[in-house]
């Protein structure tokens, strides 16, 4: 299993593995009922086939309003499975040349995303430049849309799959009960 660190009510739930492993998918992925303030994309029908679609890669900022499910980016993952879409096999994962040539492979089957964004420097006694900064990534849930991966989506709790991404959400996460649920997946004994 894989998540965001944000996702701060993703554990290791036995039943979804369950999930997973009926589907027979390579990689499985926890959607949430979707909430006007979910941003980032979510799943969508493309071309007839359910994926993930990412903000960026939307054709209008509104289409996204228009999507059911967002993406928690919680993934269960069949690694057999997962790396025979790269070409690969566990037993190549020590040859680094291979595991670059796989990769490289996978890669130019995938959209490569362009953000510009702002990075502070502080250098002194408050004082701070702003530097414009390119950012080129490939996302991990367009894998979504790699045709010979076998891909499946889970529908999950909203307090399982709901992100912490801004302190300003705390508020709303005490009143809708995500905090008590994260609370409940931990031990604060002394």
């Amino acid at each position: 299993m894989l998540h965001n660190i944000d996702t701060l009510g993703a554990t290791m739930d036995p039943g979804l593995l369950g999930e997973h492993i009926r589907s027979g998918a390579a990689l499985s992925f926890e959607v949430i009922p979707r909430r006007l303030e979910d941003r980032g994309g979510g799943l969508a029908r493309v071309d007839g086939h359910p994926q993930l679609v990412e903000g960026l890669a939307m054709p209008h900022e509104e289409a996204e309003f228009e999507l059911t499910y967002y993406n928690s980016m919680t993934t269960w993952i069949d690694l057999d499975e997962t790396l025979k879409v790269f070409h690969l096999t566990r037993n190549d994962l020590g040859d680094a040349e291979k595991v670059a040539s796989g990769v490289r492979r996978m890669a130019s089957r995938m959209p490569t995303y362009v953000t510009l964004k702002e990075v502070k420097k502080r250098w002194g006694h408050g004082q701070e430049d702003i530097f414009p900064v390119t950012q080129f990534e490939k996302l991990w849930s367009d894998m979504t849309a790699v045709q010979d991966l076998k891909t499946a989506f889970i529908v999950a709790p909203r307090f399982r799959g709901q992100q912490l991404k801004d302190p300003a959400q705390l508020d709303g996460w005490l009143r809708d009960g995500s905090a008590a649920y994260v609370e409940s997946l931990c031990d604060f004994s002394d």
